[in-house]
């Protein structure tokens, strides 16, 4: 963590700077403290002696708001579920030197017990992290899953939610996404709770018809989790989930564009269909992110990391070893979309999805200052976390 003092305010200039309404081809950023004091076009106002504690020139690059991971559940050897306070803050470190500046820690399916000890762990790493992301809460994906779309959540762990068991889950008042797959018997409860608590509930691993996910969005369900992966998939007589993702408005997408979950041409047709409102990037990153290839664990498995995917033995995909910096460049060469039109999908969608738009997802006066310095090739030269410089590349201050 660079700097204690609350008064700490760091200027950027000479950027080109991401505003929710249009580019500025160069412009200026004043943080005050965790948050945006003051921005503008052209050059900064001349402050009085002092007042700027530290000022970065951007040679011209873009500066764009810091990414949000909603849906990930590791990184350089570690995960969640390890429920090792030392592992999720290096998982936040290596966040920040992709973009990331703020994440929800995902669970997997697992024994009740061992969620509420990953959760345990979230909420004593919760907040800033010193030279990382900033941890938001937590994404709870699974155990309330449908078994024959388990891809790689363990199926013999997969089932219906028990309220005492799901509860105190909820009760912990860490959760902000949770995903389910909404045709099972048994889970229509928890979207109710979920929805009463204002907790994002999205539809995953999931066998549901159309006509499933109809109701459930009428539940309040708002969102599908890596859209067209453990779905059911889009058909000219029964549309299916991904059908429903794309034709229904209240639905936002996840994405994972790694170019292995989902073709280029598929991440074309869900931006066409939803717009760029509507789409959030993902990782879905397990331990194997920013690691060699090899064998990992998940869970009490084996899986195997080769030529930029992460497989079980069995072929099936587990999970990525993706970077939300790699998501957005390959969802623009995608879709053909510049930066100053995809960005939202890595950062401001998010922050709507999960209920922490009003301080966090844009650049904007009075928000957090969480920001991105990117370069012509979208590589991250640096990142600040609600005022933090948490990432420097090198030659970089």
């Amino acid at each position: 963590m660079r700097y204690t003092s609350p008064m700490h305010r760091l200027l950027l200039h000479n950027a080109q700077v991401l505003t929710p309404l249009t580019a500025w081809p160069i412009g200026w950023v004043l943080t005050e403290g965790r948050r945006i004091r003051l921005m503008g076009q052209g050059i900064p106002p001349v402050f009085g002696a002092g007042y700027v504690s530290q000022a970065i020139d951007a040679r011209g690059l873009t500066l764009a708001p810091g990414f949000i991971d909603v849906h990930v559940h590791g990184a350089v050897g570690h995960e969640v579920m390890d429920a090792d306070p030392a592992g999720l803050r290096a998982m936040a470190r290596f966040f920040a030197q992709h973009g990331v500046t703020a994440f929800l820690p995902t669970t997997w399916t697992a024994t009740g017990g061992a969620i509420l000890n990953a959760l345990r762990v979230v909420a004593e790493c919760l907040g800033p992290t010193a030279d990382g992301a900033t941890i938001l809460g937590a994404h709870i994906e699974g155990p309330y899953l449908n078994v024959s779309k388990c891809g790689a959540q363990d199926p013999r762990l997969i089932r219906p939610a028990d309220p005492a068991e799901a509860q105190p889950i909820l009760d912990t008042g860490l959760v902000r996404l949770l995903a389910l797959a909404p045709e099972v018997v048994g889970n229509g409860w928890l979207i109710d709770a979920c929805v009463q608590r204002g907790i994002t509930v999205s539809a995953a691993h999931t066998a549901a018809t159309y006509d499933d996910m109809v109701v459930a969005v009428a539940r309040g369900l708002r969102q599908t989790t890596h859209t067209f992966n453990a779905m059911t998939p889009l058909g000219h007589r029964e549309p299916g989930v991904v059908g429903a993702a794309l034709a229904l408005p209240d639905l936002t997408c996840e994405l994972i564009a790694d170019n292995i979950h989902v073709h280029p041409a598929a991440m074309r047709v869900l931006v066409q269909a939803k717009g760029v409102e509507r789409v959030i990037l993902i990782s879905d990153a397990i331990r194997g992110a920013g690691m060699p290839d090899g064998e990992y664990e998940i869970d009490t498995r084996v899986v195997h990391v080769r030529d930029g995917a992460v497989r079980l033995p069995d072929g099936t995909l587990a999970g990525s070893i993706l970077t939300l910096d790699q998501a957005l460049r390959n969802v623009m060469a995608a879709t053909g979309l510049a930066l100053d039109q995809a960005w939202p999908m890595a950062s401001l969608n998010a922050a709507r999805a999960i209920g922490v738009a009003a301080s966090k997802g844009s650049l904007e006066i009075g928000k957090d200052a969480d920001l991105v310095l990117l370069d012509g090739d979208l590589s991250v030269r640096l990142t600040i976390a609600e005022g933090r410089v948490v990432y420097a590349a090198e030659g970089e201050p």
